[in-house]
């Protein structure tokens, strides 16, 4: 059986169940494209998934091969396939069930890929899928933000931060976010209209009336952010609870339905305490979007912001990089020979 070379677990767990082997060519299928891949990025889906918090959720089958957004060229396509053909530069964020991009090769449902930005390189188109389409989904589609709407990112210096900054500028919103000092400068570049030190500052005492919190931390921040928003505000979090109303949108069972509504109890109970609502949000692959959002980057509405380039052998390395949180922007991974021991 033909095989590919790529990062996969056999198991859940720490750092030293990743381990770099063979994985059988993927096959494609009547509407895939089989994407011979430039570069992947890191993303905290990645730390979640090795570590198994997501097993309840999703089903996954050992050995997994790891890694959710990528770019590079299609080199075969499905019989039903008709959006794309061999050559084409793409760029695409797989469904939760077809992850697998710290990989020479994948397939991947044409429904989910898109057009890479032509503005762009490979390294900077595969920083975008995931970021790009949480941000959109969660501003536009649940938040519903609209111009001269204020909202506050958290972690704007972050892999979702620094994309969703300039999305929420470009749909007309004041932005407020919080990062360290020295990512200041960054963010007010980026198009913040005020940034919080989160080391010296309490953004809660400083906001006030806001439309909409989006949180990439959880925790306590998350909890927090209510006491900023007007009546009727919302936050969607990445990082918070699941909430109720992922239990309509995903099959599970009972039990995990109850479980569900249990965990989510505090927040829900502050949210209504300030007549807020909650979102958490699961991002959903959309070539259609990815599309909308290669069209601003080509035209220079949003930019790519990338902290380290890694080489495809050192995928490990830069989950490792990824785990101290010191990023500012994406952490890439890199299959092209001029990335090769950049770090």
């Amino acid at each position: 059986m033909p095989t590919l070379k790529a990062w996969l677990i056999h198991s859940y767990g720490e750092p030293h169940v990743l381990n770099f082997g063979e994985a059988p060519e993927p096959v494609v299928g009547t509407r895939d494209v089989i994407v011979e891949i430039q570069a992947a990025s890191i993303n905290p889906i990645d730390i979640r998934v090795r570590k198994g918090e997501l097993k309840r959720l999703v089903k996954y089958r050992f050995p997994l091969l790891m890694g959710t957004d990528l770019a590079g060229v299609v080199i075969a396509v499905g019989s039903e396939v008709s959006r794309f053909s061999i050559g084409d530069e793409v760029y695409a964020r797989p469904n939760r069930l077809r992850i697998g991009s710290f990989a020479e090769r994948i397939a991947v449902h044409e429904d989910e890929a898109a057009f890479k930005p032509k503005s762009i390189s490979f390294e900077e188109a595969a920083a975008i899928p995931l970021v790009g389409l949480t941000s959109l989904q969660a501003m536009r589609e649940i938040g519903k933000l609209i111009p001269r709407q204020k909202i506050l990112i958290h972690a704007g210096a972050g892999g979702v931060g620094t994309f969703a900054v300039q999305l929420a500028k470009h749909l007309g919103a004041y932005v407020a976010t919080t990062a360290s000092k020295s990512k200041h400068e960054l963010l007010y570049t980026l198009g913040a209209d005020e940034v919080i030190d989160y080391k010296t500052q309490d953004f809660t005492q400083l906001l006030a009336a806001y439309d909409m919190v989006f949180d990439t931390l959880g925790g306590d921040t998350l909890l927090k952010s209510f006491s900023i928003l007007r009546e009727g505000g919302i936050v969607v979090s990445v990082a918070g609870p699941p909430d109720i109303e992922l239990t309509h949108d995903w099959p599970m069972p009972l039990y995990l339905r109850l479980a569900i509504r249990a965990i989510s109890w505090k927040v829900r109970h502050i949210a209504s305490q300030f007549k807020c609502r909650y979102r958490f949000m699961l991002m959903r692959p959309s070539g259609v979007q990815l599309a909308e959002i290669a069209t601003l980057i080509d035209a220079g509405v949003i930019r790519p912001v990338i902290d380290k380039i890694y080489s495809f052998e050192s995928v490990k390395e830069a989950i490792a990089y990824a785990e101290t949180g010191r990023a500012s922007g994406k952490i890439i991974v890199s299959r092209r020979p001029e990335h090769r021991d950049q770090v």
